[in-house]
């Protein structure tokens, strides 16, 4: 079999087990969609996004869409077989590995910055960092036993930011080409997204200072505004800011690789540069410049294109994440509304929406409306009818010794509870990993996690929760709705 068709093979099993529909590359090796997925690591820069920006070659569709590496989440339990690992099981030549098939980034040991961009971010159960053993062979396909574990963070169902940065210590007593895993695991699709780094790892007791933004860029322009975005950078002490330079003179700072400048003049050129900013002060040299230009000042009165496609790969139990084709405007798309039965429920900056809080085995209606920067309004877009998934299972008394994974469920001191993901032990009511189903109102408990529609009562009063919460008190954050 070629790897073309096993890639073939392996995308036609996802889109069965797991309900996502694939866009890949066309038969003459063009690109002709992207895969519904939604996250690639570009600090330091992952194999996939040095594939897109060409430092990396020969790469197959992954040039298209770095964000699409993904598979079965669980991992190391579950996720992609041995040898596939570091392609998610559907990008065929991410698996070739040798010691000098692909460009590697220089990483001293120690402290370090982990950043993600996240094209559609979902709720989260955690985040987990792999490296490369002592002795490892880099001229065999990256297997489980290569890996240890070096980091995690728990997002216990927490929808993230578009940029998700983690500060994590680098192992310091192994030295030159490592592969670095990092492991998005998604709480309500039971998937994960699956991104490789080759690194140069030094370990000589030198502190590496932050390296230089690069790769800067700008996307978006108004008359008024510049969006910029860039590579993250890395230090040994974490990368504390950067400090954005227009024309030479310093006009703002950022925690993240992206800055927007506002109040400008309409047909200026600008010329930028960014320097990163570790936790000890230290400072990068600048960035290569980048000349931008405003656009030129119009009586905006035009509408944007219709969203159109709108549709939904990912149906849940308690939700529907929407995805859609983007919308023109001749200055620019500033946001997306979101209807549900013709009743306003979001906006989103990208053609993505996650719905959640709904009701299983209910079939609701969705249109989209795309807004410019001069508040101009686009028509609706299609109607696309949307059914959760039904609620059938029964529930079973909570066995502390039993594994249960995503949509199981349990009774537990009279509660009926849902998994979000994959646990074994955890009790319900007390822990992140189950989601009350009763219909009840409880007392608040600082060490519980809430749910957004959950409701508690606290100091005589009664609190609806607007989103995933725990250990925020009732009355005290905007987390909590007063109901009465």
């Amino acid at each position: 079999m070629t790897k073309r068709s096993e890639w073939s093979t392996n995308v036609k099993t996802l889109i069965l087990s797991c309900g996502i529909v694939v866009l890949g590359a066309a038969a003459a090796g063009g690109y002709a969609g992207t895969a519904y997925a939604h996250g690639y690591m570009e600090g330091p820069t992952s194999r996939a996004l040095l594939c897109k920006q060409g430092g990396n070659k020969n790469c197959g569709s992954i040039q298209y869409e770095p964000q699409s590496v993904e598979a079965k989440g669980n991992f190391p339990e579950g996720g992609p077989k041995d040898g596939e690992i570091t392609g998610g099981g559907i990008f065929p030549e991410l698996f070739e590995q040798s010691a000098d098939r692909w460009s590697k980034v220089t990483l001293h040991g120690g402290k370090n910055t982990m950043s993600w961009h996240l094209t559609a971010p979902h709720s989260t159960k955690e985040w987990k960092y792999y490296i490369t053993k002592k002795g490892w062979n880099p001229n065999e396909p990256l297997k489980r036993s290569d890996l240890e574990l070096f980091a995690s963070f728990q997002d216990g169902g927490k929808k993230p930011q578009t940029k998700v940065s983690h500060e994590v210590t680098i192992p310091t007593d192994r030295s030159g080409y490592h592969i670095i895993l990092g492991v998005w695991e998604i709480a309500d699709t039971g998937n994960a997204f699956y991104q490789v780094v080759d690194v140069n790892l030094v370990n000589n007791g030198e502190v590496q200072p932050p390296t230089v933004p690069s790769n800067l860029e700008s996307k978006i322009q108004t008359a008024a505004s510049i969006e910029l975005g860039w590579a993250a950078s890395n230090a040994s002490n974490g990368i504390k800011q950067y400090e954005i330079y227009r024309d030479g003179k310093l006009v703002g700072t950022s925690v993240t690789p992206s800055y927007v400048d506002k109040g400008l003049t309409a047909s200026t050129s600008y010329v930028y540069t960014v320097v990163a900013v570790d936790g000890a002060n230290n400072r990068s040299a600048a960035s290569s410049p980048l000349t931008v230009t405003t656009k030129a000042a119009v009586v905006d009165t035009e509408a944007p294109s219709v969203p159109t496609n709108v549709r939904a790969p990912h149906t849940m139990t308690t939700g529907v994440h929407l995805v859609w084709d983007a919308s023109k405007d001749n200055v620019g798309v500033a946001q997306y509304e979101v209807f549900r039965n013709g009743t306003f429920v979001g906006t989103a900056v990208e053609p993505s929406f996650m719905d959640q809080g709904l009701k299983s085995g209910t079939t609701y209606t969705y249109t989209v409306v795309a807004v410019d920067e001069a508040g101009n309004r686009s028509a609706a877009s299609n109607a696309v009818q949307v059914t959760t998934k039904s609620d059938e299972q029964t529930s079973t008394t909570w066995d502390s010794t039993k594994v249960y994974v995503s949509g199981d469920r349990v009774t537990y001191q009279g509660l009926d509870y849902e998994a979000k993901w994959w646990t074994q032990g955890d009790k319900p009511g007390s822990s992140d990993v189950w989601k009350l189903l009763s219909d009840v109102v409880q007392e608040w408990n600082s060490s519980t996690a809430y749910d957004g529609q959950a409701k508690v009562t606290y100091e005589g009063a009664t609190y609806q929760a607007q989103w995933w919460t725990k250990g925020e008190t009732p009355g005290k954050t905007d987390v909590w709705k007063l109901v009465k």
